[in-house]
């Protein structure tokens, strides 16, 4: 994930192989927390040439990847924050099924 400002003006947060199982959860964080997403993307993982700015039919294989950008960089950091830790318990349920 990278953030930069660019323009001065808003500040971007890319996010790349977002889990799908997610995404719709990850889209109301990002538009309860003011900020919009400003580019959504499927890229092939087999062939870098294969990017889709729409939901391919069959979403196996590729991985979806974001820039949101907000005015405020704290937004940005705050969606980080909670796709982290929501990415962390999901991995420690997992284990804890395994187990």
């Amino acid at each position: 994930m990278l953030m930069e400002n660019s323009c001065g003006k808003y500040n971007r947060l890319e996010m790349k192989n977002v889990d799908k199982n997610i995404i719709g959860w990850l889209e109301d964080i990002i538009e309860e927390n003011n900020s919009r997403i400003e580019r959504k993307e499927w890229k092939s993982k087999y062939n870098s040439y294969v990017v889709y700015d729409y939901e391919p039919f069959c979403t196996d294989g590729f991985e979806i990847n974001l820039v949101i950008t907000s005015y405020d960089a704290a937004y940005l950091n705050f969606i980080k924050y909670l796709y982290d830790e929501k990415i962390n318990t999901i991995e420690y349920l997992n284990n804890c099924i395994n187990v």
